[in-house]
């Protein structure tokens, strides 16, 4: 453990932003697909039972239609997207594009105790799945993912703004040190 702790360090990845950076392109990429596939018919027929039992979202439908229903999750989603993609330069696009995941995927979350079929009965129902609970599954850790990256991009407005409020050149850089290591 000791030889991979080095290596690492070796190579700057325990003091980098690397995770940081590779956690948002990721966001940015299941955005852009997941809002995507959203534009066609098979995707929006796929998401019926997800829709009309999500009770968050279950108003969509009768709202907008199933189409509708479904075009208006992929705007939301490439919007969400691009604010997270916008946050690699711009903090609060970033924290709005958090904020806007957080919002996603607590409506996603909160479709599986709802979902019809969603355990299965051959073996022995809860806690064994079937293939639309687990597909929900993932969307825990992308809940994990946009706190993280809220909480980053927070913490980073909450510096600049100390260090734009900061009278003395020296205080900002002694600080900045610090919490660079609190960022990591």
């Amino acid at each position: 453990m000791k030889y991979l702790i080095k290596v690492c360090d070796r190579f700057g990845l325990l003091q980098s932003e690397l995770d940081y950076h590779v956690l948002r392109a990721s966001m940015v990429l299941i955005f852009l697909f997941f809002g995507y596939q959203k534009r066609w018919d098979y995707e929006a027929q796929a998401l019926v039972p997800y829709i009309s039992n999500g009770p968050l979202i279950a108003w969509m439908s009768p709202v907008f239609g199933v189409r509708g229903a479904c075009w208006f999750l992929g705007v939301s989603e490439w919007g969400f997207g691009a604010l997270i993609f916008i946050g690699f330069w711009n903090k609060t696009a970033g924290v709005l594009g958090a904020l806007g995941g957080i919002a996603s995927f607590v409506c996603t979350t909160t479709i599986i105790p709802f979902m019809p079929d969603g355990w299965a009965a051959s073996a022995g129902g809860f806690p064994a799945m079937t293939e639309r609970v687990a597909f929900l599954m993932k969307d825990f850790a992308l809940l994990a993912v946009s706190f993280y990256l809220l909480k980053q991009d927070l913490l980073r407005l909450s510096l600049a703004q100390y260090q734009e409020t900061t009278p003395s050149a020296a205080a900002p850089t002694e600080i900045s040190s610090g919490a660079d290591r609190k960022l990591a």
